[in-house]
């Protein structure tokens, strides 16, 4: 137990503290807010999910909460633990990320729910690709591992391949994110279809490119 604790890592306690505070911000605001809180938006940008106030108040706070915990928690349940120390910032970068857009996504739903004209769509685009172009800029210096990166058969069963699938498709995903960003000035149908196309296929080149890869070292 001792050594899996050592492999845990490190918890920044200011962002449990501000994903405390939304469960502080929330039962500030619940008499205020009605009964039925939206909760899913089509891909024209239009409710069509709702809500109880209570579950909406919880299961934010609570799912960035879990989130950020099993992060930390990863290196613990993967089988190359020691890989994480060689990209510790980036991967802190990223559970920075990932729940300052969690926080975002809450407060902006509940303004949403209490009267404010937000383009939830537009938010949730702009905040996706601020993550795409995080990552994509960093996974070329993301180690072998079985939690975080590009996860195909063949980049966890050969470290090369892992490497170069990450490198490659590195400028791709950037490309993506700042394609996310841009379609906040397009109508929401378009942008969603668009942003989810362009997702797919450098999503599909990753896998492409890593079976051939590591076809074409297995044949040499």
């Amino acid at each position: 137990m001792g050594k899996k604790t050592k492999n845990r890592l490190p918890i920044n306690w200011f962002i449990i503290a501000l994903i405390i505070s939304l469960y502080i911000l929330g039962y500030l605001l619940y008499p205020y807010l009605p009964e039925r809180v939206p909760s899913h938006w089509n891909i024209s940008g239009q409710v069509d999910g709702y809500s109880s106030k209570t579950f909406h108040v919880l299961f934010f706070p609570s799912m960035t909460l879990a989130l950020y915990v099993l992060m930390s928690f990863a290196p613990i349940l993967d089988p190359r633990p020691e890989n994480y120390k060689k990209f510790q910032g980036v991967y802190e970068g990223f559970r920075w990320v990932m729940v300052g857009f969690f926080i975002v996504l809450y407060v902006v739903t509940t303004l949403f729910a209490l009267g404010f004209p937000l383009s939830i769509g537009k938010i949730v685009r702009f905040g996706i690709g601020v993550l795409l172009v995080f990552i994509g800029n960093y996974f070329g210096k993301i180690k072998h591992n079985y939690t975080f990166g590009i996860k195909t058969p063949w980049t966890l069963a050969n470290e090369e391949v892992w490497n170069k699938t990450h490198r490659s498709s590195g400028p791709l995903w950037v490309a993506a994110g700042l394609i996310w960003i841009l379609s906040i000035f397009i109508a929401e149908k378009p942008a969603f279809i668009v942003s989810m196309g362009v997702l797919i296929i450098v999503s599909f080149y990753g896998f492409i490119y890593s079976y051939i890869l590591f076809q074409k070292l297995k044949n040499q």
